[in-house]
């Protein structure tokens, strides 16, 4: 049976609660003007209720994920992220829509995916790509992807912004 955090780790758009108002600490700012740029997600532990439920999602099935966001693994903290996602299409495989936001230094960049989540837990992809949607401040106009790779307890974030 697939797991809520088996979920939640497709929903990492850092995925999507959206940005809180909390104040960033950075060594080296992220911002649009450093062009195409890589960064690590690491899962901010959420509410473990109903941890337990094994049932299969139903089309409607809501969840979120935050993460801390990283220029490097172990590094210093440069922004997060929130992604919240739901099931669009129950079955095996199922789809989940997430949307997501991307606080840094320089301002906000949403982004959004359909992913098509098999229910087997061992045969979800380790590596998907979603649509930049759109930024705030330095990030006004953005386009582009970002692809999501599994890397150890991070997940690796390479933002392509388009031109």
């Amino acid at each position: 049976m697939l797991r809520r955090r088996r979920i939640r780790m497709y929903g990492a758009l850092g995925a999507a609660g959206m940005a809180a108002a909390a104040a960033l600490t950075t060594a080296t700012p992220v911002s649009a003007a450093d062009g195409d740029f890589t960064l690590y997600a690491k899962e901010v532990p959420g509410d473990e209720e109903g941890q337990g439920d094994q049932r299969a999602p139903k089309a409607g099935d809501a969840f979120a994920s935050a993460d801390d966001l990283y220029q490097h693994k172990g590094g210093d903290k440069v922004g997060r992220d929130g992604a919240a996602c739901t099931v669009v299409r129950a079955g095996d495989p199922m789809d989940i829509q997430c949307a997501g936001t991307f606080v840094l230094s320089g301002g906000q960049l949403t982004a959004q995916v359909l992913l098509t989540v098999p229910l087997d837990e061992s045969a979800g992809p380790d590596t998907f790509v979603a649509s930049i949607t759109g930024g705030t401040d330095d990030y006004r106009g953005a386009s582009g992807q970002i692809h999501f790779t599994a890397d150890g307890d991070y997940q690796r974030l390479d933002f392509d912004l388009g031109d």
